[in-house]
């Protein structure tokens, strides 16, 4: 069932989101060469705590941490842990979630880690832009089917593979609300879109083919060819006239 959130409700979640875009801003120097995915974890656990707020990832279905570290050839679900360092040329995805009085905020940002090569930065630069694309369809009267249409014909347009298993959602109550948000569908398809409806876009998309599989951890997903991968996402919220951004970027 698709939620239709109150003024209240709102409130809190523009909150959740701002924490979010705050830790992506908080974290930022410290993704350098050297450091581990734990100690990224660990840093954003105590940001999140001394905010009053919830690492809503840690415990979910056994997930074990705060954030999600992807880091090249990885799409999503990273799991931080010591022996993974940053080198010079790497691209990480931060992906998090926080809760705040019971609501949530969702965001993924991909970085890059000293001097990146052109492929890279080329999958980042438009794994971006294809995001926009999707937001810019966000308005009272279109569909879901509109926001997947665009992501799609952008990634394709720019020869990038883009990753079908996974897809957006809703948010509220809920890190995962429905309706699901794929990266890939039919214009004028789908649930139709209100205002007061909060929606996840999230391209997750290869520099090679879309092929992936999940390692034997049972989270995290890799390309199937090795390719890099980026993902970013923003927490969406549609209103009378269009959209308002609820994890803006503050860098």
């Amino acid at each position: 069932m698709i939620t239709i959130k109150s003024e209240r409700e709102i409130e809190l979640m523009r909150h959740a989101g701002m924490l979010v875009s705050k830790m992506h801003k908080f974290i930022k120097p410290y993704i350098k060469e050297g450091i581990s995915t734990y100690e990224l974890d660990k840093l954003c656990e105590e940001f999140i705590r001394e905010n009053d707020a919830v690492p809503t990832c840690k415990g979910y279905e056994g997930f074990p941490a705060t954030l999600c570290t992807s880091v090249n050839s990885v799409v999503v679900h990273g799991i931080p842990d010591k022996k993974t360092k940053l080198k010079n040329g790497d691209i990480i995805t931060i992906d998090v979630v926080i809760g705040y009085k019971g609501y949530q905020g969702d965001a993924a940002w991909t970085y890059a880690v000293g001097e990146i090569n052109d492929e890279k930065k080329y999958l980042m630069e438009h794994t971006e832009k294809a995001l926009y694309e999707g937001i810019k369809k966000v308005k009272p009267g279109n569909r879901i089917g509109d926001i997947s249409h665009a992501v799609e014909e952008y990634a394709t347009s720019h020869n990038l593979g883009v990753v079908r298993e996974l897809c957006g959602h809703g948010i509220g109550r809920e890190m995962h609300e429905d309706p699901e948000v794929p990266n890939y569908g039919i214009e004028n398809t789908g649930p139709r879109l209100k205002p007061g409806m909060v929606i996840c876009i999230e391209p997750m998309l290869t520099y090679g083919k879309r092929d992936i599989e999940i390692l034997d951890d049972n989270w995290t997903v890799v390309t199937r060819d090795k390719k890099p991968a980026a993902h970013y996402e923003h927490t969406i919220l549609v209103t009378e006239n269009g959209y308002e951004i609820l994890t803006p970027r503050l860098d």
